[in-house]
């Protein structure tokens, strides 16, 4: 599986393949993976924001 498709799964842009194995463990990976993601791209929108001013 790409790199691109996993971070469109964890934004919930893509449905998830149902295939994969269900785990409690796995799922809080995926949950944790999710907000990294979304800290990482709300700091660096605040990092365009003060460089334009």
């Amino acid at each position: 599986m790409s790199v691109f498709n996993q971070i469109a799964q964890y934004l919930y842009l893509k449905k998830k393949d149902p295939n994969t194995p269900k785990s409690k463990w796995v799922g809080y990976m995926h949950g944790i993976n999710r907000l990294s993601i979304l800290l990482f791209l709300l700091a660096m929108i605040i990092l365009a924001i003060k460089l334009l001013r």
